[in-house]
């Protein structure tokens, strides 16, 4: 399946917010201490810009967003940015649409110069969780300070 990465603009806010709630519900990531309860989630074009060492790319197959993934500073951090977001509707998973979203907001961090990348996630997303360490995250026996996702419980951190 063809599919393009592009910077989201404001004309597709309302659908990847549907897709990163309808993606959260899926796997029990409701309420408070979740990445699809932050108020960001309703306006994604608004918080990712380049001028906050940001960036949310989506990717869009058939005229259609499918999913997307997002690099900032963790915690205003300029050495320590956070991978978010990465949220693929269930029918666009294991086609390589995830990776190269991943791989180009790392590439992004990495153009930034941040040293390292952090991302929290659930165990329930296994699937997620391998392609992070085909990435070259590593687990972390706890999550980093200052992390707002409280109701995660899989850590891992990347050298850039």
């Amino acid at each position: 399946m063809p599919f393009e990465l592009i910077e989201i603009k404001p004309e597709h806010d309302s659908r990847i917010c549907e897709i990163i709630k309808q993606v959260g519900a899926e796997f029990g990531a409701v309420g408070e201490g979740y990445g699809p309860s932050d108020s960001e989630v309703f306006a994604m074009s608004q918080h990712y810009k380049d001028e906050l060492s940001s960036q949310y790319l989506i990717a869009v197959a058939d005229n259609s967003v499918i999913g997307g993934c997002g690099i900032a500073p963790f915690n205003v951090s300029k050495q320590v940015c956070e991978l978010r977001k990465l949220f693929l509707l269930p029918e666009n998973r294991g086609l390589g649409v995830g990776k190269k979203l991943a791989e180009a907001c790392l590439t992004y961090a990495k153009n930034k110069g941040f040293k390292s990348c952090y991302l929290d996630t659930l165990t329930g997303m296994t699937s997620a969780i391998k392609l992070y360490e085909t990435l070259g995250f590593e687990h972390l026996d706890k999550p980093l300070e200052g992390t707002i996702h409280n109701g995660c419980d899989v850590w891992m951190l990347k050298p850039l």
